[in-house]
């Protein structure tokens, strides 16, 4: 009986095996058409090193910021070179642009963006977002009816801790939305333990519709609210919005609504900035 001949194997490449053992996977996938790249650049073996370093740290980079973006849960793409600053003349560019730099959050500080609805604090808060993924800071985004709604619910399941510490790690947290919905009855104490356990530590971005006077109505308890301000405003960047909705602002035009008579007053979350109670601590450092 005639034996079956074993199939031929395929020797395996070295260097593909150490460059799949040391995770280069970059250099590994391109390396034909990279050291083709380099041999037609007439590159000297420095610079084809060079040359192959870059590619696979790009090819990292974009594997992390994709990553990264889906971690944050964004509920849309929105970048800085879509808003539109000459439809909202309060805001200033160059602050914005220092706050893209994302020193803030290694600083572990603040940004409160303040003001009425559809003025842009939502598409700004998601930007400044993707700024700092682009920095390499992780972020995680969450409206603030979602984020107390899930601190009560772990409360209720005694697993509080480990729910404040799942989001005491990303870098920046971002809660969209405060004030626009009735919280749950216990917010102002469930927050108030997220924003202590983030203090100095973790940077966190919030936008609401309400002027920070107006923070012990939204949580329902005044000193609360207070000690919530006294921590988050301690070391902060408030930027304060006026300006009219975006959305309306086309039905406007097309004359589908009439614009608001003259001297109504300022608009909803532009209120000049001052303590819910009495008290230094809660004025924003210059």
């Amino acid at each position: 009986m005639t034996r079956a001949k074993k199939a031929t194997e395929v020797p395996t490449d070295p260097l593909d095996a150490m460059l799949a053992r040391l995770q280069l996977s970059g250099i590994r996938d391109q390396l034909d058409n990279l050291l083709d790249e380099a041999a037609r650049a007439n590159l000297s073996a420095r610079e084809t090193l060079i040359l192959l370093c870059e590619r696979e740290i790009a090819r990292k980079d974009h594997r992390r910021i994709d990553m990264a973006l889906k971690l944050a849960h964004f509920p849309a793409v929105k970048e800085l070179a879509g808003f539109d600053f000459e439809a909202q003349p309060s805001i200033d560019p160059k602050q914005i642009r220092d706050l893209a730099a994302s020193r803030w959050i290694a600083n572990g500080e603040n940004v409160l963006l303040l003001g009425p609805p559809g003025v842009g604090k939502t598409h700004l808060s998601i930007a400044l977002g993707r700024e700092a993924i682009l920095a390499g800071y992780t972020v995680q985004f969450t409206t603030a009816t979602t984020l107390v709604a899930g601190l009560a619910k772990a409360h209720g399941e005694r697993r509080l801790d480990e729910k404040l510490l799942a989001l005491s790690k990303p870098k920046l947290l971002i809660v969209d939305e405060l004030g626009y919905l009735p919280l749950e009855p216990d917010a102002a104490h469930l927050f108030f333990q997220l924003v202590s356990r983030r203090y100095e530590t973790g940077a966190m971005l919030i936008t609401s519709n309400r002027s920070v006077a107006e923070w012990g109505t939204v949580f329902a308890d005044p000193v609360v609210a207070t000690a919530i301000l006294d921590r988050l405003l301690h070391h902060s960047h408030v930027l304060t919005i006026r300006g009219d909705s975006y959305r309306l602002r086309a039905k406007r035009k097309s004359g589908l609504i009439q614009p608001p008579p003259a001297g109504d007053g300022p608009p909803v979350g532009s209120a000049s900035l001052r303590p819910v109670t009495g008290g230094n601590n809660l004025q924003p450092r210059s």
